[in-house]
């Protein structure tokens, strides 16, 4: 058991190195995106464009703060933090929500100034094309940022595709508002602004939701089927109590099971370990199973 355990957290730490190489690329294709987009944006007197700008630039910052959470998320378990430390890609998942949010008031405000003050963006075409390369670059970005998600299921990952595809939806619609602007709306610009701000708002509602459940220990398992895996393990007459919480890769379960009270503490810790065992083999996320064994009968 002590080594099947040293075993979880070596492939953990693992798990934790190649995410932080994952956002380490994301990182340098974001930061060249968003600069592209603000200079072309800032040239042109676009506020969609620059507003698309300042979004990406939000997502290198995103993958800054997931760089750093990672880095503790990937230490050990310690005295302090006897279940490891997880939860600071939570945190950091909650954060890169908030900086959405900070983004969506930045829009709105660069939306409202263009409609307010009819200014008119200067269009061209070397700022379509530019927009139509940062936006095949966002398209496979949020591919291979969601693919290591799902197969490291990393929920900083998967928030950040997240956040990066909110930025495709963005790009399309910047590319709209020149479209319309180039056939005689100039007002479009504002308008599609503040259609995106609204847009990056659900996202960010999204993540921030998702970030909260892990940290409020929202339940992981189903506790039925779980005593049910449980029940099917000879030597153990009831099942109660079921608990799950932690990261979806890392879940943490403790329960109750009643015995036959005649048997001996080791026969009792014997099926005890039975349990442990059926549970890691049905569900592979799960890191560390407590179980209370009580006599049969007890109140």
């Amino acid at each position: 058991m002590e080594a099947t355990l040293v075993d979880r957290t070596a492939a953990l730490q693992e798990r934790n190195r190649k995410v932080r190489f994952v956002l380490l690329a994301i990182l340098v294709a974001n930061w060249v995106v968003a600069v592209a987009k603000l200079v072309f944006g800032l040239l042109a007197h676009s506020a969609s464009v620059t507003a698309d700008g300042l979004h990406s630039f939000i997502d290198g910052g995103s993958n800054v703060l997931g760089l750093v959470a990672m880095g503790v998320a990937s230490q050990p378990a310690d005295a302090d933090h006897p279940y490891g430390h997880g939860k600071f890609e939570a945190l950091a998942s909650l954060g890169i929500g908030a900086m959405i949010g900070v983004g969506m008031l930045e829009l709105g405000r660069m939306a409202f100034d263009s409609l307010l003050h009819d200014k008119h963006p200067t269009v061209t075409a070397t700022m379509a094309g530019v927009m139509v390369f940062t936006l095949l670059i966002n398209l496979a970005v949020t591919r291979v940022e969601r693919h290591y998600g799902e197969k490291y299921k990393s929920a900083l990952l998967l928030a950040d595709a997240k956040h990066t595809l909110s930025d495709v939806f963005v790009s399309i619609a910047v590319l709209v508002s020149i479209g319309l602007v180039a056939l005689g709306f100039p007002r479009a610009d504002g308008l599609i602004a503040l259609g995106v701000m609204v847009f990056v708002a659900w996202v960010a509602y999204g993540i921030v939701r998702q970030a909260v459940g892990i940290l409020s220990d929202t339940a992981r398992l189903d506790p039925a089927q779980v005593s049910q895996h449980t029940l099917a393990v000879s030597g153990v007459r009831s099942c109660r109590n079921v608990r799950s919480r932690g990261m979806e890769e890392s879940v943490y379960v403790d329960l109750k099971i009643e015995v036959d009270p005649q048997l001996t503490t080791a026969q009792a810790h014997e099926v005890a370990d039975k349990v442990e065992e059926t549970l890691h083999g049905a569900y592979p996320q799960v890191v560390d199973v407590v179980v209370h064994v009580e006599p049969a009968g007890h109140p």
